[in-house]
């Protein structure tokens, strides 16, 4: 006979990576993801003989879910990206400085999205969606939305949740509901960037610009990075708060300050926020190349538009990274 420990387990499961997802729209941090997602399962657990079934076991989930984002965002300040402290920088030679006591976005994993058993893995029309609701951009643009206007948003354009049942979870009227996402929607078209002719990761020709782009990390090769890169291409790198924007200074900063020789570099293809993405090792006086940066790329049918470089080598765990590869190798050709 299956214990009730067991049978709540059986039974949720299947909805904890949907909800770590869910999760991670409304904070923009895995690490504060993962710490709710526990806390809605201890929730769960500790009500379960409660729950009468007159929703689905799925949105009662996301009910607890949301409501603990919408406690801990009371305790926290909006996470952010460089782009969203101000105007891109004009200096591209003097040294970069982490700004402190910033929360900055962090990039989610594609891995994320479901392994073999979980709800949203079964469904790849579900994975896609998920895809295109999790990008940088978009995730960073509800970083700036006031927390309930945020939880509106999801539930209704993401989750596709009716209005009624918004407002029972937010204990407000379905006009109030309306209203914030109307209100929501209008403060997404002003902050988001347009991000048009978006591809995906696995498309073959988005594979190839980041194969060639790795190629031009690892080879200190300025000339090939001309070539990927658009001409309104942005780079930010938090915890670094300066950023750039036009190719001309993007190609000057890293010419100046970040690829050296060839060689300085060694990359590693991954995948996150439904995008593509690249693991950057820096050469050490060891002589051993350490993680140092995770660059998440925005790629359209023009070329490279916009790269964020999350230069905490902390994220790699979550990619399932190691954080050395060894002894230097040549560069590629």
């Amino acid at each position: 006979m299956m214990s009730d420990n067991e049978e709540f387990t059986r039974l949720t499961d299947p909805f904890r990576r949907e909800l770590l997802v869910h999760c991670y729209r409304m904070l923009g941090s895995v690490h504060d993801a993962e710490d709710l997602v526990q806390e809605t399962y201890l929730r769960a657990w500790r009500f379960f003989d409660g729950f009468e079934g007159n929703s689905s076991l799925r949105i009662w989930l996301y009910r607890i879910a949301t409501n603990a984002c919408l406690t801990a965002l009371e305790h926290h300040s909006r996470r952010l990206l460089p782009s969203g402290l101000g105007a891109p920088g004009e200096d591209t030679d003097h040294p970069l400085r982490p700004l402190p006591g910033v929360d900055w976005v962090q990039p989610l994993p594609d891995a994320f999205f479901g392994t073999p058993g979980d709800t949203m893995a079964a469904d790849p029309a579900a994975i896609v969606a998920s895809r295109d609701s999790v990008r940088l951009a978009l995730i960073a643009a509800l970083q700036h939305l006031p927390a309930k206007q945020r939880a509106v948003l999801i539930l209704r354009d993401v989750l596709a949740w009716r209005a009624g049942e918004v407002a029972e979870l937010l204990d407000t009227t379905t006009a109030a509901v309306n209203s914030a996402l109307q209100r929501a929607r209008a403060q997404i078209e002003r902050v988001a960037p347009k991000e048009d002719e978006l591809t995906e990761p696995a498309e073959p020709g988005v594979r190839a610009q980041l194969d060639q782009y790795m190629t031009a990390f690892e080879n200190a090769d300025i000339n090939l990075l001309l070539q990927l890169l658009r001409d309104d291409v942005a780079l930010e790198m938090p915890p670094n708060p300066e950023w750039f924007a036009g190719r001309a200074k993007v190609l000057r900063f890293l010419a100046g300050n970040v690829l050296g020789r060839p060689g300085s570099y060694r990359m590693v293809a991954t995948q996150a926020n439904g995008q593509p993405a690249a693991a950057a090792y820096s050469r050490g006086s060891d002589g051993v190349h350490h993680a140092h940066a995770v660059q998440v790329l925005t790629v359209t049918s023009t070329g490279i538009s916009r790269i964020v470089s999350f230069n905490d080598p902390s994220l790699f765990p979550l990619f399932d990274l190691d954080t050395t590869l060894g002894s230097a190798r040549a560069p590629v050709s």
